[in-house]
């Protein structure tokens, strides 16, 4: 089938950047987006012209690595699915595509549809761990987690850091992507002695890494390719409160 590509082109972060149009005249409904991508730069090279920059890695929808928009929709319009994993068929004959990058203060562009995701990196680095000495390993089934709350957990713990709930989101806000990765480790027995002060420094690093803050418009869990819900954006929420009226009472305790 016949596409028109009209491609964010940027060099780099500094620069305005425009639309480009490209024509595929021959494009394969089996291709992946990506795959599709790559025989458009292979015949920008064979032009001698600049490719077109985007991430990539796995291309098997679990590293988070790709993602821009595809007419107006993170990853495109196929729910439950990264770009590397949306294929052609779902586009039509004589369609035009308009590509761009995830658009956020805290993502600024490297090049083209190439963006830096790092502020999500440094959220998780503010507390998505467990650092408490647990001693050496133990049975797995030696504590006991319920399945309700195992389930969760694994829920959470699907998010990938792709960035599309940040790209939907009209506030460019990540509480999805925060909540997600404080809700997975909170839910579990390791986690629970780190909850509150969890929740304290990832959702202030969330802040002062540039993203808005969330007033539940819910675009983030409709772009999510993995499907997380608003509640953990709730769970976030409650364990910033308790965290902050522990910090409180605690500081107050100490100034007596």
């Amino acid at each position: 089938m016949r596409l028109t590509l009209e491609i964010w082109r940027q060099k780099d972060a500094q620069d305005a950047g425009r639309f480009a149009r490209y024509d595929l005249p021959e494009v394969s409904e089996h291709m992946s987006f990506l795959e599709m991508l790559d025989v458009l730069n292979q015949e920008l090279i064979g032009k001698g012209e600049e490719p077109v920059a985007f991430d990539s890695d796995c291309r098997e929808g679990i590293c988070g690595m790709c993602g821009f928009v595809v007419n107006g929709y993170p990853h495109g319009p196929q729910p439950l699915t990264t770009v590397c994993q949306l294929h052609m068929r779902h586009f039509h004959d004589g369609e035009t595509l308009r590509l761009e990058p995830f658009r956020a203060k805290a993502f600024p562009v490297i090049k083209d549809l190439a963006i830096d995701r790092s502020a999500l990196d440094r959220i998780v680095m503010a507390g998505g761990y467990v650092s408490i000495n647990a001693g050496g390993p133990r049975d797995a089934n030696s504590i006991l987690v319920g399945k309700k709350e195992s389930d969760l957990s694994m829920d959470a713990a699907s998010c990938i850091g792709c960035g599309a709930c940040v790209a939907a989101c009209p506030n460019a806000s990540a509480s999805l992507f925060t909540g997600g990765k404080i809700s997975h480790l909170g839910l579990l027995p390791q986690g629970e002695p780190e909850r509150k002060t969890r929740a304290l420094n990832m959702v202030t690093r969330h802040s002062d890494e540039g993203f808005g803050g969330c007033t539940v418009i819910g675009a983030c869990a409709e772009a999510c390719p993995k499907g997380l819900k608003l509640d953990f954006i709730a769970r976030m929420n409650k364990d910033y409160l308790a965290g902050t009226v522990t910090f409180r009472e605690e500081a107050a305790g100490g100034g007596g």
